[in-house]
């Protein structure tokens, strides 16, 4: 089944992508959710139109992502937790932790758009995360937990 993507979709597409998927999914999910539109003949060519017209804005959005994601070069983050025994952390540091952090720095990004490799984080050291500011402005940031001060 051909859909055309209204929304982005997590490991699927994004936005006015072309997608083929199977009939379960593009029946039962996709279209009723309003996340995908049927791929007739006559919505591919108001795709094709809506897609030209998107191009010339597209350049000055994917400018403005860019600058976002060189803010990222040389900023250290070094997120403070509260430690037990050895270096595990009380509770766990998520993507909302350091989308929080990043924010502090000057640099806004959505919880959403930020992967971290492993998942929630248990204990102190150095990570790595994906952050997407735009589908096509991807930046791998490294970012540090420390424990916090003991009193």
């Amino acid at each position: 089944m051909e859909l055309i993507l209204k929304k982005d979709v997590e490991n699927l597409g994004f936005t006015d992508d072309l997608v083929s998927v199977k009939n379960g999914y593009g029946r039962n999910f996709l279209l009723p959710q309003g996340l995908a539109v049927l791929a007739t003949p006559s919505t591919k060519k108001v795709l094709a139109e809506t897609l030209k017209q998107r191009a010339f804005k597209e350049k000055k959005i994917i400018a403005d992502a860019q600058k976002e994601a060189d803010k990222l070069n040389g900023l250290e983050t070094k997120i403070t937790s509260k430690t037990g025994e050895g270096d595990k952390l009380f509770g766990s540091i998520s993507n909302a932790n350091l989308s929080e952090s990043l924010e502090k720095e000057g640099v806004s990004v959505d919880k959403k758009f930020i992967t971290i490799a492993g998942g929630l984080i248990k204990r102190t050291g150095r990570y790595d995360a994906t952050i997407r500011f735009h589908r096509d402005v991807i930046v791998n940031y490294s970012f540090e937990v420390i424990a916090e001060a003991k009193k």
